[in-house]
């Protein structure tokens, strides 16, 4: 997996005391790239804490001295059943691109996904998988120069929260709760089975739910909301704050991660009354927007179903993704 770099650029594993020269380089590319994403060392140390992440072989920084001027990060679930799309993140600081350097990192990121595809998922084929905004004509070209091609499309939404919402009950039979430790597996086990046949989804297991859903920092349990019919959890709504982002944008935001809705509850308002809920409080909160990213070809309807409640498409992403030979 070597890569020629340029003279003076000298690329090693990321490791935890890197997070300062990782945020400086992650702010360098959001004032150019506006993709909407903002990050603090705390969230950074997070990422690398994740123990399906192997920094020493599954992240690369780019460094001119002591300044980080580009990076790579792979990230593999096991569990795959029909295609294991590993994902691959990289980017260059504005100042230091057009010069080769990422062409060079998604060619060191192609590598290590197949590598540890072969590693973890060797029974099905594998896809690297990379996103950009659908408006970084850089970022396109790069990619389709390298034998991508645009595979999906993802929509980031906004709602203002000074607008009134409005009200939905929910179905006759359940009950509304407030997240709570003791329906973490039953959500778990609810998440996995409603998103089963959606593009791309594989199924969360108990670590990996810890890790980046009711364990994660940034999540906001009195803020999320579950339908409950008996011990079943018909249908969730889960919220996070990220408190980078408020720091860089002067605006207070909540946002949802997960929405679903068990297939026997479908078709009956169970979302559109946890989201509402969820809104009214968030207002209440003192937030002032709530955001969320919904798959353009969901086949629930998502996206009809946010802008119905007053979400309006702020950014489009676009996902690429390469076979493995």
């Amino acid at each position: 997996m070597a890569a020629a770099w340029p003279t003076g650029i000298v690329a090693r594993a990321i490791d935890k005391g890197d997070v300062d020269a990782w945020v400086a380089l992650l702010q360098a590319v959001e004032r150019v790239d506006d993709e909407g994403e903002n990050y603090d060392a705390d969230d950074l140390l997070e990422e690398l804490a994740d123990s399906k992440l192997d920094p020493a072989l599954d992240t690369l920084g780019l460094w001119d001295g002591e300044r980080m001027v580009g990076y790579a990060k792979v990230s593999t679930r096991p569990g795959a059943v029909e295609v294991d799309r590993v994902w691959m993140e990289g980017r260059i600081d504005p100042d230091w691109r057009r010069r080769g350097l990422g062409r060079r990192l998604l060619e060191w990121s192609c590598a290590r996904a197949t590598a540890a595809h072969a590693e973890h998922n060797p029974d099905v084929p594998g896809a690297c998988m990379a996103g950009a905004n659908s408006e970084n004509a850089g970022a396109a070209a790069l990619y389709v120069d390298a034998g991508f091609a645009p595979s999906r499309y993802f929509s980031n939404l906004k709602r203002d929260l000074t607008q009134p919402v409005p009200i939905a009950e929910p179905p006759a039979g359940l009950m509304v709760s407030a997240f709570d430790a003791r329906w973490d597996e039953a959500t778990r086990v609810a998440h996995n089975e409603a998103f089963r046949d959606h593009w791309g989804s594989r199924p969360r297991d108990a670590e990996d739910w810890r890790t980046w859903v009711s364990g994660s920092r940034s999540f906001r349990a009195p803020l999320c909301r579950l339908a409950l019919d008996g011990d079943q959890v018909a249908g969730y709504v889960l919220s996070y704050e990220h408190a980078a982002e408020a720091e860089a944008t002067g605006v207070r935001e909540l946002w949802i991660g997960q929405v679903g809705t068990q297939r026997p509850y479908r078709g009956r308002g169970v979302a559109r009354a946890l989201l509402a809920q969820v809104l009214t409080a968030a207002a209440e909160a003192g937030y002032r927007r709530v955001g969320l990213g919904v798959d353009a070809e969901n086949p629930t309807g998502a996206l009809g179903l946010y802008e119905r409640l007053g979400f309006v498409v702020l950014r489009s992403f676009a996902n690429y993704a390469r076979p493995m030979k």
